[in-house]
């Protein structure tokens, strides 16, 4: 019986990785909490020997040494070969976010024990840079409850056997930070007004009334909404007929925080009307834009 799903977490400290390992836990997932990198594949050899009774794993990876960091980046490439779904998941949170935390659970942040935390969260955040532009879903937890977090876990990672159906998820981003590497579909909307340069709009995003309200007012935004939709209506059947278990449609701006936000809010509520369930995901919606 072949590893259907493998899901590695890696990420900042304190944004949250445990609250989605127990997550993926309750999802059914056989976990392992900081394995070290080099017994990954042997694990996803041994779980072919159980029998079916493993199919699914989460891993919590620490990739904060140098050379793990190294090892990581060549072990996710060589397992985009694998037949098994594989998805990196990078968890972050804000600077202020982190910081609060750590400040309210009085821990001490592993890369400054002693000094300002901040220094100790802007070292891991250049250390873990470039295993964040590998991630196939970048998820910033800043504005996230324990429950929203986990619901997001459920949403995007259930059993889709157990649903017979095909999980569609839509995922904005920013070009400047990188394709999401699991998309299947891509569409540009760079080529739509950009509320990054309006006054009072640049610190919003697309989730925002001020700039979805902008954003209508042009005939080009409900043009290639309408557009993309109506592909959308025409492929996702075959897709699902194909048997086909996981849809990711990215939707790509600049910088990933106004235009590529609200075309996909847009995406989800026309596809839902057709009685179809979209996951959106907002890959960069906290990163600033230059």
């Amino acid at each position: 019986m072949q590893l259907r799903s493998l899901v590695i977490i890696t990420g900042l400290s304190g944004s949250g990785k445990h609250t989605v390992f127990k997550a993926f836990e309750d999802l059914g997932y056989f976990c392992v909490d900081n394995i070290p990198i080099p017994l990954i594949p042997r694990l996803i050899q041994l779980s072919g020997a159980t029998a079916g009774r493993i199919d699914k794993l989460a891993l919590v990876v620490d990739a904060r040494l140098g050379e793990a960091i190294q090892d990581l980046k060549n072990m996710v490439k060589d397992l985009r070969h694998y037949p098994t779904r594989t998805v990196l998941m990078f968890v972050e949170a804000s600077e202020e976010a982190l910081a609060r935390r750590y400040s309210e659970t009085r821990r001490v942040h592993p890369l400054a024990p002693d000094r300002d935390v901040l220094e100790g969260i802007r070292e891991e955040q250049r250390k873990l840079r470039d295993i964040r532009s590998l991630a196939d879903v970048v998820l910033n937890t800043s504005d996230y409850t324990v429950h929203e977090l986990r619901r997001f876990v459920e949403e995007n990672f259930r059993d889709v056997e157990a649903t017979d159906s095909l999980v569609i998820t839509v995922m904005s981003f920013g070009y400047k930070n990188g394709i999401p590497f699991n998309a299947d579909l891509v569409f540009d909307v760079r080529f739509l007004p950009n509320p990054n340069f309006e006054a009072g709009l640049k610190e919003k995003t697309g989730s925002d009334p001020e700039v979805v309200q902008y954003m209508k007012q042009f005939a080009d935004t409900d043009t290639v909404l309408e557009k993309i939709a109506d592909l959308l209506r025409y492929l996702i059947p075959k897709y699902i007929q194909e048997g086909k278990s996981y849809l990711t449609i990215g939707v790509g701006c600049t910088g990933g925080r106004h235009r590529s936000v609200m075309v996909a809010d847009a995406l989800r509520q026309r596809l839902q009307e057709t009685g179809l369930k979209i996951n959106v995901v907002h890959r960069d919606i906290h990163m600033q834009e230059a």
